[in-house]
């Protein structure tokens, strides 16, 4: 079981994640820690390959990754198996001061509609963990939670409008004075596409790595969202795509925005119900990120590029 054998091309083949994603759970999240070769390839074994395969089961049921990368065998196996729906990471599975300890006390916060609170915890956040933690894996994470509920029928539309109001106030304090010779970047949700937390997490991020987000809002036509970046002359597009994972009308609007926008300028993808759409995003040539720090890193390597 420990002896590394496999290379992460096996180890994407066996666990449907990509390379890119399996990576970024273990620079990021610490999730495996495989051996190198002396040529600096990894090796994962047939433990870590199988603890890879209770992440992405996990994940798929709906808990952040940044939430339960360093929980035990047994406890992810409690959260990823069917007679486990329902099962979610508690206060118990994190240390207090973490990022996931945060988003625990956050959410007790949504769940009662205690807004003072919700802000002071907010704050707490982040002093203690910095500003790109504070998105990547407070915010992130708490946008994913209530979500996922809010799915399951545990939170209600109410919670998670609650929580797109404090967000809003609070991120846009949050964002610094950046330079009006920034590069400018469209924020949207496209057309069937009503939950607006993950743009107003997108734009938070983007003016924090030096861009100057624009924010459209959610459910926004194709021409629209086009005519904002022309207008504007934005350097990018961003998107996000949260819920449904299945509108048969959303393909055809990502095609329509690829024909009405420059041919230089990209698209970025995100959000939950995002690789569900992967077939349209790979003909529009848009850039999917698997996570917030993914998407930083996508927008840093556009900015390098004159």
């Amino acid at each position: 079981m420990d002896t590394p054998c496999y290379s992460i091309r096996v180890v994407a083949e066996r666990t449907g994640l990509s390379p890119h994603v399996i990576r970024v759970w273990e620079k990021r999240y610490g999730a495996v820690q495989p051996e190198r070769t002396g040529s600096n390839r990894r090796r994962y074994s047939e433990r870590e390959l199988q603890r890879l395969l209770l992440l992405a089961r996990a994940v798929a049921a709906g808990h952040p990754i940044g939430c339960i990368a360093r929980l035990s065998d047994d406890r992810l196996r409690a959260l990823a198996s069917p007679e486990g729906n329902g099962a979610t990471a508690t206060r118990a599975d994190f240390q207090p001061g973490t990022a996931c300890a945060f988003v625990g006390e956050a959410l007790c916060r949504v769940e009662t509609f205690d807004e003072p609170g919700l802000r002071r915890v907010l704050n707490r956040a982040l002093v203690t963990v910095g500003h790109r933690g504070f998105l990547c894996r407070v915010v992130a994470a708490l946008i994913e939670e209530v979500g996922r509920q809010w799915r399951e029928g545990t939170l209600t539309a109410a919670h998670e409008h609650f929580l797109s109001g404090v967000l809003r106030v609070f991120l846009g304090h949050f964002e610094p004075h950046t330079s009006a010779r920034a590069p400018r970047l469209v924020v949207a949700t496209p057309s069937g596409q009503l939950h607006e937390l993950g743009a107003l997490l997108a734009a938070a991020a983007a003016a924090q790595v030096g861009w100057r987000p624009i924010q459209l809002g959610s459910n926004l036509p194709a021409a629209e969202i086009a005519g904002a970046a022309l207008r504007t002359g934005a350097r990018a597009v961003a998107l996000s795509i949260v819920y449904p994972a299945d509108d048969p009308l959303l393909p055809e609007e990502l095609r329509r925005l690829r024909e009405l926008l420059p041919e230089k300028t990209p698209i970025l993808v995100g959000g939950r119900a995002a690789p569900a759409y992967q077939p349209v995003l790979q003909e529009i040539r848009a850039i999917l990120h698997a996570d917030l720090c993914s998407f930083c890193d996508a927008l840093d390597k556009l900015r390098a590029i004159r």
